[in-house]
């Protein structure tokens, strides 16, 4: 995995989502996949950094994007229907789906845990989840070849004190990726889950204050994993849990 380059060109006439796409490493895989060919549609919370995102793949000419500003928190579930609808109506399928956007909450112990910020973590990163997928499947079933990347971490693998809500809607994640994967088994959609790992990003700095950023990779070098995922050639994997390191050099 650590070899691997991605074609260039290979995402052409391929239509991905990627959630969470205003900042780091949503941000990041939204210009990748633009620049190996593939049409993103960007969604997420803040329609400002989505214009500004839009404005950076036209400029570099690239195939033109599409933008859905959509608050994770509080969307009601007809709006994720809405959502499968626009993209139904505008490109009649979905080639790929990087469910990058995540709510880290707070760091406390269980006993002390804020309830309306593990209601609102839960929302964000398992509810929302899982609508986008439930909602979007047939337009991935549309696709000859499809991929699924739910954003997974080290703490949905092995709990850690403190992480509270983060850790287990992680755990969760990945429980949903294994069902749907063993559930599309035998279709053309891989179901996959990828741990970014320790990365240069505003989340991990409110998460490790005291860490320095530099010392970790930033958006652009986990990049490789991310295109892999995409890579329906190249990748066969289903139901794994994927780590980004792996594919560091």
């Amino acid at each position: 995995m650590k070899n691997y380059q991605a074609p260039q060109n290979y995402l052409k006439d391929k239509v991905i989502m990627v959630t969470g796409a205003t900042d780091g490493i949503g941000k990041e895989a939204a210009l990748s996949y633009a620049e190996h060919g593939a049409t993103v549609i960007l969604l997420g919370r803040s329609t400002h950094k989505l214009e500004q995102i839009y404005d950076e793949i036209e400029a570099k000419g690239y195939p033109q994007p599409a933008l859905i500003p959509l608050n994770l928190q509080n969307t009601a579930p007809e709006q994720y229907q809405q959502v499968a609808e626009v993209i139904d109506k505008e490109f009649g399928k979905l080639d790929g789906l990087l469910l990058n956007a995540s709510d880290l909450g707070l760091l406390s112990p269980i006993e002390h845990f804020d309830e309306e910020t593990w209601f609102r973590v839960m929302q964000v990163n398992v509810n929302a989840t899982f609508l986008l997928t439930k909602y979007c499947l047939p337009l991935l079933k549309n696709s000859a070849a499809a991929s699924i990347a739910f954003t997974s971490s080290g703490v949905g693998r092995q709990g850690r004190a403190y992480w509270g809500a983060y850790s287990v809607s992680k755990f969760a994640t990945e429980g949903l990726m294994q069902v749907l994967a063993d559930e599309l088994e035998k279709s053309p959609i891989l179901v996959n889950s990828i741990n970014p790992g320790a990365t240069r990003t505003k989340m991990r700095a409110n998460a490790y204050p005291g860490e320095d950023p530099n010392e970790l990779p930033s958006a652009q070098d986990i990049m490789p994993a991310y295109l892999w995922l995409m890579d329906t050639d190249a990748n066969t994997n289903t139901g794994q849990a994927i780590n980004a390191r792996d594919f560091l050099v």
